[in-house]
């Protein structure tokens, strides 16, 4: 299956990313953070971590990542049913930690719910480490 990976345009794909995610599954949890303007914040500081898979014209999947300076930070992998097991996810997890090792990211971290056991295993095929932690969360707006 033949693909291609690059940067997400905000105007050109905003729309096909949010219902990419949509449709991902229970994997993905939208908030406020995943409106076009707090993705416009986002792009800000480093566009070249959001990164989409594209076939035949059409957005399949999508990574999107942050860094902060200190650590790295994994948001929203998500492939499209009918193309998942192709290697589009592992292709957009290595060019999305390559970036982020050219910024200087040693560690890198990635929320996954503890009932989501094949997005773990994906995670854990990929050298990922399950943690044992405590997540908080609190609203600021």
């Amino acid at each position: 299956m033949e693909f291609s990976l690059r940067e997400f345009q905000l105007s050109a794909d905003f729309s096909q990313v949010i219902n990419l995610w949509q449709e991902a599954g229970p994997g993905i949890h939208l908030r406020r953070s995943d409106r076009e303007e707090e993705i416009r914040k986002k792009l800000e500081r480093d566009p070249d971590l959001f990164l989409v898979a594209e076939a035949d014209g059409r957005i399949i999947g999508t990574v999107m990542g942050g860094f902060d300076g200190r650590r790295g930070m994994v948001y929203h992998l998500a492939v499209e049913e009918t193309f998942r097991k192709k290697g589009i996810g592992k292709s957009l997890m290595d060019e999305l930690e390559k970036r982020l090792r050219e910024k200087g990211c040693l560690r890198c971290y990635l929320l996954v719910t503890r009932d989501n056991l094949k997005a773990i295993q994906f995670y854990e095929n990929l050298g990922w480490e399950v943690m044992d932690l405590l997540t908080c969360v609190k609203d600021l707006a």
